[in-house]
């Protein structure tokens, strides 16, 4: 069974070019350590400080596999440490999901 990570960050409205370099930065990493990145959105219209990431695995111990290689990589420890140093992240959660089929 496919799983997908439903992500919704509650972001500063006013760092949201730094939350979209950090997004960015996001799209070579994920596929390299293993997550089938469906995409990432920013606010368009409307609502300026919440955006969204989606992220398909085939299981849950594919996720957390994906995980422990994700902490591991030069590149994805850069990320976090971006993010944490614009400070334009104020809160993420995360959903599992899966398909109805």
């Amino acid at each position: 069974m496919t799983i997908t990570v439903f992500i919704r960050y509650r972001l500063d409205p006013f760092k949201r070019d730094a939350f979209e370099t950090y997004a960015k930065r996001w799209l070579g990493i994920i596929p390299r350590c293993g997550g089938d990145l469906v995409g990432y959105w920013m606010p368009h219209e409307g609502t300026n400080n919440i955006a969204y990431a989606l992220i398909s695995f085939d299981s849950l111990a594919a996720y957390e596999a994906y995980r422990a290689l994700l902490r591991a990589d030069d590149a994805g420890i850069a990320n976090f440490q971006f993010a944490e140093q614009e400070r334009c992240i104020l809160a993420e959660e995360r959903t599992f999901l899966r398909r109805v089929e």
